[in-house]
């Protein structure tokens, strides 16, 4: 006779544990929430490479836009300029490389600009605080009531009016001074500080506002700041130059200048540039696009990009529409690359640079290649360009697959916790019979030993 209930054997409730439930779980699992965790995964890896294409198709951005038509910011690689100086007593920058204008520019400073500047009698460190009530200071027509203040508030009623600047500073071990200032420097901005209490607290007059005074090119300047615009050209100066008199007349011995020139040496490192830059989107998006192992969703787009690229750079350009790139020294490799021929790219610099400025430059009417493409780079990270578009649907499948991953799993825990509970009331059942068979079972072992 079979031990237990149907064959089942003594204690199999005992079998219907939460380690099955586990493993019923974990084997289910496999087919309902890993392989959306595998897809998860794989979107990581290709957010990575996306984020490589993104980074090389900036770069490439960048290397086109000094060959933009419409470059802001900046000058166009055809309008570098370089600059040699001479002398110190001025800084020379540019404010406006385009404006710039080429020759030798000569500076020389007679007089620096300087602000109005006052100072009070000192006062020790025992009555730095105290109240003054030395009547009223009229600075410039306004007056500042001194009862009932103290220097510092004094001082910040000051520095609150146009114009003016004050502070009460410590100019000793145990001596304190009112210094009172124009805001900007010139005769324009000088000082008038009359009234009982400019008397009562011996204000002194320690510098005098003047204008900087300067010649540029023999054209004299007599101006309130220590900078001028000049041509385009930002001139600083710093100090005076040395000067004698000769029969008479002022006659520098010192002074700066500046010799400005145009520079088309760097045309040739920026096209360089680009050509790497360009050969390097080209090889990663093909290597990704043509790899079986590539994490990427949608090959289709990305291939779009080149797509893009090489229609631009392709095409024909200029004024009769007849130039193209391969006319200037670049070629392409036997692997879809470019090269640049730069005896023959230096040639046309230094020989028809105006057939290079219309070929990548073009006109407002007839857009050429650099300014062309620097659009089309410009536009795929906008709305509805393949970038944009491409990263938008990324993010929407990221989306989905989430969701979809935490809904397997809250089916599975569901699942699996019926199931417990079921088991439970199984468990409960069979130890029930087991018990009740037992009783049964004693019996009739008593009776067939009687």
């Amino acid at each position: 006779m079979a031990d237990g209930i149907l064959g089942l054997g003594s204690g199999q409730a005992a079998s219907l544990n939460s380690e099955l439930i586990e493993k019923l779980k974990t084997a289910e699992r496999k087919s309902a929430v890993a392989p959306i965790e595998t897809k998860i995964e794989k979107m990581t890896k290709e957010k990575v490479i996306f984020a490589s294409i993104q980074t090389k198709v900036a770069e490439l951005l960048d290397t086109i836009k000094p060959f933009d038509l419409f470059v802001s910011g900046g000058v166009t690689a055809f309008e570098q300029k370089s600059a040699t100086t001479s002398g110190d007593s001025v800084t020379f920058d540019a404010a406006d490389i385009k404006t710039l204008k080429k020759g030798t520019t000569t500076v020389n400073v007679g007089q620096l600009a300087q602000k109005d500047v006052y100072e009070s009698l000192s006062v020790n460190g025992s009555n730095k605080d105290a109240i003054i009530n030395q009547g009223t200071l009229t600075i410039n027509g306004k007056d500042f009531v001194t009862t009932n203040m103290t220097y510092q508030q004094l001082a910040t009623a000051i520095t609150a009016e146009s114009g003016m600047n004050a502070n009460f500073e410590q100019v000793g071990s145990n001596e304190y001074k009112l210094i009172i200032k124009s805001e900007e420097s010139g005769t324009a901005n000088k000082l008038e500080i009359t009234g009982d209490a400019s008397v009562n607290l011996g204000f002194n007059h320690v510098l005098t506002a003047q204008d900087m005074k300067a010649t540029v090119d023999g054209v004299k300047y007599s101006v309130s700041s220590n900078t001028l615009i000049v041509d385009g050209l930002k001139i600083t100066a710093n100090k005076v130059d040395s000067k004698v008199i000769d029969n008479g007349n002022e006659v520098y011995t010192s002074g700066s200048s500046i010799n400005v020139v145009e520079d088309n040496t760097q045309i040739e490192t920026l096209m360089k540039n680009f050509v790497t830059k360009y050969n390097e989107v080209i090889s990663l998006i093909d290597t990704e696009v043509l790899s079986a192992d590539s994490a990427l969703g949608d090959k289709s787009s990305i291939r779009g990009i080149v797509s893009e690229i090489k229609d631009k750079l392709f095409g024909s350009y200029g004024t009769s529409g007849n130039k193209s790139v391969f006319n200037f020294g670049i070629e392409l490799d036997k692997y879809g690359g470019l090269t640049l021929d730069s005896t023959k790219f230096n040639k046309v610099v230094q020989e028809d640079m105006s057939s290079l400025k219309d070929l990548f430059l073009g006109t407002a009417e007839k857009k050429g290649l650099g300014t062309t493409l620097k659009e089309t780079l410009d536009n795929m990270k906008f709305s509805g360009g393949v970038l944009n578009s491409y990263e938008s649907s990324m993010t929407t499948r990221e989306i989905i697959l989430n969701e979809s991953k935490e809904k397997a799993e809250k089916l599975l825990d569901a699942k699996y916790q019926q199931l417990a509970l079921q088991f439970s009331a199984y468990g409960s059942l069979i130890n029930q019979m087991e018990s009740s068979f037992s009783g049964l079972k004693l019996m009739i072992q008593q009776s067939v030993a009687g």
